[in-house]
């Protein structure tokens, strides 16, 4: 089981939840930030501090925004499990899904 960043985060991108996650496991893309499910631990930190409201149980995505758990696994298709997101920096892609997004939040 994982954490799964939604709709709310594209071109907000705020990382409360990246200064919360004890494991690195939050990547930052282009215009939106991603969760590794296989780097995830499930602990929850990331959750509370999201001011948009974008991260969900992955049992308890909306309806509505259900695509983005495979948009937050498919992110890391051709990168695999690097072990932790400072190292890389900002990832420069995102997942089609949200590269065909209209600007969020102007």
């Amino acid at each position: 089981m994982t954490y799964v960043i939604a709709q709310p985060c594209v071109d907000i991108k705020d990382r409360a939840c990246v200064e919360e996650c004890p494991v690195d496991c939050i990547y930052e893309g282009n215009r939106m930030l991603y969760i590794h499910p296989e780097e995830c631990v499930d602990c929850g930190a990331c959750e509370p501090v999201c001011p948009v409201e974008a991260i969900f149980y992955e049992d308890d995505v909306p309806a509505e925004q259900k695509q983005y758990y495979d948009v937050n696994v498919q992110f890391f298709d051709g990168i695999g499990s690097p072990g932790g997101a400072s190292k890389l920096g900002v990832i420069d892609k995102d997942h089609p899904v949200v590269e065909a997004l209209p600007p969020q939040g102007e």
